[in-house]
Parts: structure tokens; C-alpha cells; sequence
């Protein structure tokens, strides 16, 4: 029986997911908060009390408190054995769970009442009994476990409540057992729970022995039956070879020694392929072993170790080819062109292998979408009479993708460059690695590290894929690995490729493409002949030059598609006979009014740079090259807003270069004839719209600082300029990148006058001819010529008032 004695007020001690039954001593880290609280304000109430300090251990089960407790006196506090502090903390009695209540430091305190264990001595007859049965029962598992020690302490226990709260030591128990222990107050009826759970683990337990010997004996039997079936396959050789019967065909073809030896392989290969023939004649038929051999030996007799297309070493055919296929992309044309004449030239002197390497190549090809990248690759292989296979990298995070999976595991496969190489069939394809700036990394490895090895002429005659295990020739391969942004692939990966930049097409260039390329296939794919539409030349350049505003010509691509399938449409509906010549006057009641109008054709008062503090500059997106505007205002000196603002979305290297401008401006002002006193009283603000879009770098610094001056002096900046390159301190103007990119961008946007570092004068050699006669490009070095040549000169001699930021 049980009943309850005085009320107790004692600071909690929550146990997660554990519990501690009266008698069980337990050691408790003082890192948990909760048990240093509950620790340290139990002792600072037993300053006050005699006695050891106490504290009330609580289950908490999924963040349930349960409603009884243990009274737990804290024996000891010093450090445990891995050396962190802890208290040895001894379990009394039961506690019933009252209401909170308020007491020294940070933990929970609560009011809570004894619960007295009451037996009747002597122990009833049934009662006795279940001593013993308990008693037999722990023993009987104890013995199983080795634990001989602990037997004659619990014989000892002779107290029915001290002995069934002694299985609360037991590992099998579930915490919601040992809760149910806990909340059990008859010491009578928890020793009858305890014998239960105790009784239901030996029964599960035998349950387990009884299965782990079938299993042992179905392993015996497995054993002796492989056993026997080896010794009837060597009986029946022996009677093969006795009487000289002959394999059937199902034999022949299973019969991996003969393939592989029959099969043209390179030596070391082969040295490999037959261990792995030994290892699967000494597997039996049911052992997965033998499907792992069989699957590898499949993928390397597939693959053509020997096989390799002749190149087409007419040079001027090639070329005719690549001409065919794209228009413009003369950097990639020329550098397929002199590998082949190189090739030509080894082969005809004997040096087709040197070193154990072959005459292969690497190309980069970086530049905006659309551009004609990944469909380059297959006129390439078409001009060198090689096979094409193209591998997608966008978004592959897992290197095993790349050099393949180990045996191992189950499903492994070899990577995607062996895969790639027996898709081809031959050791010597064009492979296209298509967006290789969009692999990524995590936990599972960085495929671009696994491709230094494939992309490093110096060791990819050497590459060992991690199923293969095997050396696979990959020097006679020509990667050509595609991307749209340059600083996104790794410099390690970067630096064993050759880079070739395809910066965009000019608008005579898209005009081509799209009449000899694109508009032959829109027509057949909206079921019209070549004769029954025809597109003059105004409406492709007007479609180019004011559709459309990018690099490539994905989207010219898609205006053609929309016109015709317009045309189509209106011919079914009996709108509009055929054949018909869509002039350029045609387009607007087509697809629409034009998207992009040169700012050059616009009013003039329309115009962004009608009003003075806004500058026309250059940049380079991931896009390709574009126009970019920054506007310039001063605040009004009584809001006080004095400082620099600078807003839409820029990184630091141009925030550094906006700071850059201004200070040139405020030291050299004078000398400028600029009214620079209003900077120091006059809050600026800098914007650059396109506010959704991130910028970067320092090309903006000459833009900016052009800007600024306009403000200052009112003069407007010229419509038709446009200028990049980074300013130094003094007034310098550096050298930037992407020239080519940037003037291509100036020209679609109708710009005439463009304004660049003279460091950067070298780099309009790679700017196409068309572009530069149409364009007045000054190279300068000082920010003072940027300034002359970019603001129109003041009216009358009058300066226009500042504009003031609202």
C-alpha cells in the first residue's frame, strides 16, 4: 500500500528521455543548464536547511513532464571521468507532483508530497511467491549476460519496493516503461509490472536465439551446397574433357576467358579483365559477386579501346563547313583550323604519339546564351569527321557523375566520361562538356576538381575512372567545355583549357544567321515553303536591331517563330493571302510594336541624358555586354542629409569606385572650374537603375565621375556617348575588361562615340570591322579628356540650375 506524508518544495531536475527510480545512484553532466540550475539552487536552499541538497527528479518524455518524481539528494559534485563537471546525485523516494512555486536561482521549483512505501511484514503468501519468481527471472538473465557479480546483490534485496524499483537499472526497458515503474505507487503492483517486462524480454530474447540458429544452419546448408556444386562442375569438366564434347552456343557466349581474349585490348586491360575472368569462374552462380564481375566485364568489351575515326584532313573543306554552319565566331573557327593543319603535319611526319600522348585539345568557349556555343560543338566534329557525344554538367554536384562509382555499391556505373566515350564508339570523339560553370559541390564532392585530371593534357592519356580501375586513353579526345560566366569556373580548372571568348554577334552578323539559319528552319517547323513568306532584309535587321537587344540570337530566333506562326495563322483564317513579302512597315501589325528603341532615336527631350547628372556607361553581364545608365543629384543643403548615397544593388568594388570619383572631384574641383563647395554641405545620391539587377567592378568610375560633373556644372552629357574604364585618385583612367563585348553593346544601342582606357587600345583588334566604322572610339588617360569630350558645352555661357533630390 502507499500513502502520502508532509508537503516538500524542491527545484526540478528534468531528465530527458530517462528516468531515475528510488535507490539508483546516476552521475549527471552540469554542462546540461537544467541540471546546473537545479543543482545550484538546491544548493543554495541547503545553506539554510541541514542535510544534503536535494532536488526532484522529473521525467521529461517529448517535452511532457510526468507526474511523479524521485526525491534525489546531490552526494557529490566534482568532475566526471571524461573530465567534465558533474554531480552524483542518489535517488530516496517517490514525490508527487503538486503546483509550482518560486525559489532561489533559475530553476523550477514545485510543491510536491512524499509517498510512503507500506508492506506488510511477514510478506504475504503471494506476495513471497512473486519475490521469488522475480528473483529467478533476473538471475536467469543476468546469467546470460556474464553479470555474476550483481546476482548476489539482488538475492539480497529483500524489501518488495527496493527490489522492483531495482529493474529501473535495466537496459531493455523503454523510457515509457520505466515511467510507468515509476508512477506505479503499490510496491506490490510495480513488482508484478516488473516481473512482466522481465518475463516478455526472456521471451523475446529466446525468440531471437531461436532464429540466429536457423540462420546459422541455412548458412551450413548454403556452404555445403556451394561445396557440392563445385565438385559436380569439376566431375562434369573432367567428363567434357574425357570424352571431347564440345561447348553448346549458350556456353560460348557466356564464355568470358574467350571473349576477352578474342577481344583487341589494350595489355594492361587485359592482364585485368582476366583476374576478374578467375575471380567469376571461382564465384558460384548464386553469389552477387558474380554479377558485379559480369556487368564490369560487359562495359569493358563494350567499350572501343582501338577504334578511332580517321580525321578529314582537307582543311579548306572544314573551314567550308564551320562557314556553312555559323556565321561570324571566327576565333573558334581558326583554332579548329590550325589544330587540324597541325595534326596533318604530325601524322604526315610520324609524331601521331608522343610520349604515350596523342595530339587532343581542350577549348573553352565562354560567352553569353545564345551564341551558338553548344550547337558549335557538333560542327566541329561534322568538319573533323569525328564522332560527337555531349555530356549536360549543369547542375551535377556528385563527383562520382564524373569519375564514376566504386564497385562497391550497388548500381555503381561507371562516369559520364567513359559513358561518354562508349556512347561515341571511338577513342577519339568531339566532346562537348556543355555548362561547365554551372557544376556545383556539396557533401558528396566537387565534380569540377574531378575534371582537372580529364582536362589536363599532361595526364588525361592516363585517366582511371573509379569503376573501370583501369588506365583509359582520353588524350586524342577534343573537349570543347562551354560556359556563360568566366569567374564562375575554377581557376585550377580554368587554367587547363584554352580559352576562346564568343563575345556576341553584330547586327550584320544576326541578319546573316537569321536569313541563312534561322528563318529556313522557323518555316518548316510552321509548315510553310520557303516561297510562300519571304522576310526582306529591312525587317530582319529591324527585327535585330529593335525586337530584340542581346548577344545571341535565341530571342530573334523566337520572334521569327511568332511572326510566321502570325502568318500561318491569318492565311487559315482566310486573313491574309500567300504568297507574302513581309516588309519591315509589316512588323507592328505582326508581333507588336518594337521593345527596344535606340535612345538616339528617341525626342530629344526624352531622353535620360536631356537632363544634367546622367552619364551613359558600358558593361559586361552574364548576358553579354549592355548599356549602363547612372544618374547623379545633390540633396537640399537644409535637410542636412550631407554624405554619399549610393543605391541599386552594388557590390563593393563599385561603392569603392563611387568614393573614388567624388574625392577626385572634390580635390581637383577648383582646377575643373566645378562648384565643389556644394559637396561638402550637399548630400549626394548616386543611382544606377535596373535597381533588381547586382553590379560590380570598377570599369563604372569614369561614368560616374562624368556624372557628377554634369551635376556640378549643368552641362548636359552628350546623347551619343558612351564611355567605360576605371579612375584612379589623380584622374587616371585604367584599363577594364570585356572591350569587345561593350562595343558590340554601344552599337545595338545605336551609341556613335565611345570613350575607352588607352591601355585598352590593343583590344580593339578583336572587335569585327563593321562595328568599329560605325563607331568614333576614343582611347584617353585622364578623366579630364573623358569630361571634354563627353559634356555638351553650356548654353550661353549659362550654367542651368543644379536638380535637387527630393
Amino acid at each position: 500500500m502507499a500513502s502520502t506524508s508532509a508537503p516538500l518544495t524542491l527545484p526540478v531536475l528534468p531528465l530527458d528521455d530517462e528516468v531515475v527510480l528510488p535507490g539508483m545512484v546516476v552521475p549527471l553532466d552540469l554542462n546540461d543548464t537544467d541540471v546546473r540550475a537545479a543543482v545550484e539552487a538546491a544548493q543554495a536552499a541547503a545553506r539554510s536547511e541541514p542535510g544534503k541538497p536535494r532536488v526532484l527528479l522529473v521525467p521529461r518524455v517529448d517535452g511532457t513532464y510526468a507526474g511523479t518524481g524521485v526525491l534525489g539528494t546531490v552526494e557529490q559534485v566534482g568532475r566526471l571521468a571524461d573530465g567534465d563537471p558533474g554531480a552524483l546525485i542518489r535517488g530516496r523516494g517517490r514525490v508527487k507532483i503538486g503546483a509550482g512555486t518560486t525559489g532561489p536561482g533559475a530553476a523550477l521549483w514545485v510543491e510536491g508530497t512524499t509517498v510512503d512505501q507500506n508492506v506488510p511484514d511477514p510478506l504475504p503468501g503471494h506476495v513471497a511467491e512473486l519475490v521469488k519468481e522475480y528473483k529467478a527471472l533476473a538471475t536467469a538473465w543476468l546469467r546470460k549476460r556474464g553479470a555474476w557479480q550483481i546476482v548476489d546483490r539482488v538475492q539480497a534485496i529483500d524489501d518488495v519496493s527496493a527490489l522492483a524499483d531495482n529493474s529501473g537499472y535495466s537496459p531493455f526497458l523503454t523510457t515509457e516503461q520505466k515511467v510507468e515503474l515509476l508512477e506505479t505507487a503499490d510496491p506490490v503492483a510495480r513488482l508484478k509490472l516488473a516481473t512482466q517486462q522481465l518475463r516478455d524480454h526472456l521471451a523475446e530474447q529466446d525468440v531471437a536465439e531461436t532464429i540466429a540458429k536457423d540462420v546459422q544452419e541455412g548458412v551450413d546448408k548454403q556452404q555445403r551446397e556451394f561445396l557440392l556444386r563445385r565438385q559436380l562442375e569439376a566431375v562434369r569438366k573432367e567428363l567434357r574433357d574425357l570424352n571431347g564434347d564440345g561447348k553448346d552456343a549458350a556456353e560460348e557466349s557466356d564464355d568470358y576467358r574467350a571473349r576477352v581474349e578474342a577481344a583487341d585490348l589494350p595489355e594492361k586491360v587485359r592482364e585485368a579483365a582476366l583476374k576478374e575472368v578467375d575471380k567469376l569462374e571461382r564465384s558460384s552462380d548464386q553469389s552477387p559477386e558474380g554479377s558485379w564481375i559480369r556487368t564490369w566485364l560487359d562495359t569493358v568489351l563494350e567499350l572501343p579501346w582501338n577504334d578511332r575515326t580517321e580525321d578529314a584532313y582537307d582543311i579548306q573543306g572544314a573551314r567550308a563547313v564551320l562557314d556553312a554552319e555559323h556565321a561570324g565566331l571566327e576565333d573558334v573557327k581558326e583554332r579548329i583550323t590550325e589544330y587540324l593543319a597541325v595534326r596533318k603535319r604530325r601524322t604526315a611526319r610520324g609524331l601521331g604519339v608522343v610520349g604515350g600522348r596523342r595530339g587532343g585539345a581542350v577549348l573553352a568557349l565562354v560567352g553569353p546564351p545564345g551564341v551558338g556555343k553548344t550547337s558549335l560543338g557538333e560542327s566541329v566534329a561534322h568538319a573533323m569527321g569525328r564522332k560527337f557525344v555531349r555530356v549536360a554538367l549543369g547542375g551535377v554536384r556528385d563527383e562520382a557523375e564524373i569519375r564514376g562509382h566504386r564497385r562497391t555499391y550497388v548500381g555503381a556505373l561507371p562516369g559520364r566520361i567513359v559513358r561518354a566515350i562508349k556512347e561515341a564508339g571511338s577513342m577519339n570523339p568531339v566532346v562537348l562538356l556543355d555548362e561547365i560553370d554551372k557544376v556545383g559541390s556539396d557533401f558528396r564532392g566537387d565534380p569540377a576538381a574531378a575534371l582537372l585530371e580529364v582536362l589536363d593534357p599532361a595526364q588525361n592519356h592516363t585517366f582511371r575512372d573509379h569503376y573501370l580501375e583501369v588506365e583509359l586513353d582520353l588524350s586524342d579526345v577534343v573537349f570543347l567545355a562551354t560556359a556563360n560566366v568566366l569567374e564562375a569556373i575554377p581557376e585550377a580548372l580554368l587554367d587547363r583549357m584554352e580559352l576562346v571568348r564568343l563575345d556576341g554577334y553584330t547586327e550584320d552578323e544576326k541578319v546573316v544567321i537569321a536569313r541563312d539559319h534561322l528563318l529556313p528552319r522557323q518555316l518548316e517547323r510552321a509548315g510553310l515553303d520557303p516561297e510562300e513568306v519571304v522576310l526582306e532584309e529591312g525587317a530582319l535587321r529591324r527585327l535585330a536591331g529593335e525586337y530584340t537587344r542581346e548577344a545571341g540570337v535565341r530571342t530573334l530566333e523566337r520572334s521569327l517563330a511568332r511572326l510566321l506562326r502570325k502568318v500561318a495563322a491569318q492565311h487559315e483564317l482566310g486573313e491574309r493571302e500567300l504568297p507574302f513579302t513581309v516588309g519591315q512597315e509589316d512588323l507592328r501589325a505582326l508581333i507588336g510594336r518594337p521593345h527596344h528603341v535606340p535612345e538616339s532615336a528617341q525626342d530629344p527631350a526624352e531622353r535620360r541624358t536631356a537632363v544634367p547628372g546622367v552619364a551613359t556607361g558600358l558593361a559586361v553581364t552574364g548576358a553579354g555586354g549592355d548599356v549602363l545608365y547612372v544618374e547623379a543629384s545633390l540633396a537640399d543643403p537644409e535637410t542636412g542629409a550631407a554624405g554619399l548615397t549610393l543605391t541599386g544593388q552594388l557590390g563593393d568594388v563599385m561603392k569603392e569606385s563611387a568614393q573614388i570619383a567624388l574625392s577626385f572631384l572634390r580635390s581637383h574641383g577648383a582646377e575643373l572650374e566645378l562648384p565643389v563647395g556644394d559637396l561638402k554641405d550637399r548630400g549626394v545620391h548616386i543611382h544606377f537603375p535596373a535597381g533588381a539587377v547586382p553590379k560590380d567592378g570598377p570599369s563604372a568610375g569614369v561614368t560616374m565621375t562624368t556624372a557628377l560633373a554634369s551635376l556640378l556644372s549643368g552641362r548636359l552629357v552628350r546623347t551619343d556617348v558612351a564611355m567605360t574604364g576605371e579612375v584612379s585618385l589623380t584622374g587616371r583612367v585604367l584599363p577594364i575588361g570585356g572591350v569587345k563585348q561593350k562595343l558590340l553593346a554601344a552599337h545595338r544601342a545605336g551609341v556613335t562615340t565611345v570613350i575607352i582606357p588607352k591601355r585598352n587600345e590593343p583590344d580593339l583588334d578583336d572587335v569585327p570591322a563593321e562595328v568599329l566604322d560605325k563607331l568614333d572610339v576614343h582611347a584617353v588617360t585622364d578623366v579630364r579628356q573623358v569630361l571634354e569630350l563627353a559634356l555638351a558645352p553650356a548654353v550661353n555661357g549659362a550654367t542651368p540650375e543644379v536638380p535637387v533630390a527630393a
